[in-house]
């Protein structure tokens, strides 16, 4: 059985997108990169590179944005580097990671392959593409150094890997819904409706689609505080809320799980009081 590469080019209004998949039997896992205004924002993963190759070379870029440092949104950016000598811009605590080779386990780098290093600058607070300013806001909660980016001018939020989308199912052993819901909350606030996602592409309806996250996850979270405020254990929380098993849960040896919705919860959900 071989992985397969699947690729969607599109647009949406003045937004160029390229969406790439790999898929091996029953697992499928996309991801999109976005050019527009000078800028790309990620680069898909080191698998996909060929694939967007082209997509980069059409897009004129000036300068590429990365959400975060994980390997299916930095793929492409040391090849930008040595090919077009376009300068990364990035959340300074991911800067070091990604100078050094790719450290991460082998079934991601199966699937997205293996990043070669490179050099990124710090993003700051806020950034120019040709004709806009660009707000950077820190969203962690995915990862520690995610970003989403807002432009002013058009209203349109870039949200990395914050959305994806609005019934969390799994998530990764280090990620943290608390901190999600945090920065979806400090989203909202802010002066949009259009939401370019890195997984579930153009969100038409942005904001109550981050509205409807919020909701889920905020319920959730809820009611595995009572389930353990009542005793239960978290696989007993497990066995009753999540009752659907992924493939990627066991090919991940655990890595995704939702057991780490309930975990992070547990964990971090008095942290703020």
């Amino acid at each position: 059985m071989f992985i397969r590469i699947e690729k969607n080019v599109g647009a949406v209004g003045e937004v160029q997108f390229i969406e790439g998949i790999v898929a091996l039997g029953k697992i499928k896992l996309n991801v999109y990169s976005f050019a527009l205004d000078g800028i790309l924002i990620d680069t898909g993963s080191p698998r996909l590179l060929r694939a967007f190759q082209p997509f980069f070379e059409k897009s004129n870029a000036e300068k590429v944005m990365l959400t975060h440092s994980h390997e299916d949104h930095v793929g492409g950016a040391a090849y930008l580097q040595k090919e077009y000598n376009l300068p990364v811009f990035m959340n300074e605590s991911g800067i070091q990671q990604c100078g050094r080779n790719a450290d991460y386990p082998f079934y991601r780098k199966f699937f997205w392959g293996k990043r070669e290093p490179f050099h990124a600058e710090p993003i700051g607070e806020t950034f120019l593409s040709r004709t806009a300013t660009w707000d950077v806001i820190e969203t962690p909660g995915h990862a520690e150094d995610h970003l989403s980016f807002l432009n002013r001018e058009t209203g349109q939020l870039f949200s990395g890997d914050l959305f994806v989308t609005p019934v969390t199912k799994l998530i990764l052993a280090n990620e943290s819904v608390p901190t999600i819901i945090d920065s979806i909350k400090h989203v909202l606030k802010l002066d949009f409706e259009e939401i370019f996602c890195c997984h579930a592409g153009y969100v038409n309806n942005g904001r109550m689609m981050l509205r409807r996250k919020l909701q889920y996850l905020e319920e959730l979270e809820a009611k595995i505080l009572e389930m353990n405020a009542q005793g239960y254990h978290e696989k007993e929380i497990q066995k009753e809320l999540f009752k659907k098993k992924y493939p990627i849960t066991y090919l991940s040896r655990g890595e995704w799980d939702s057991i780490h919705i309930i975990r992070s919860v547990l964990r971090d959900s008095n942290k703020g009081d």
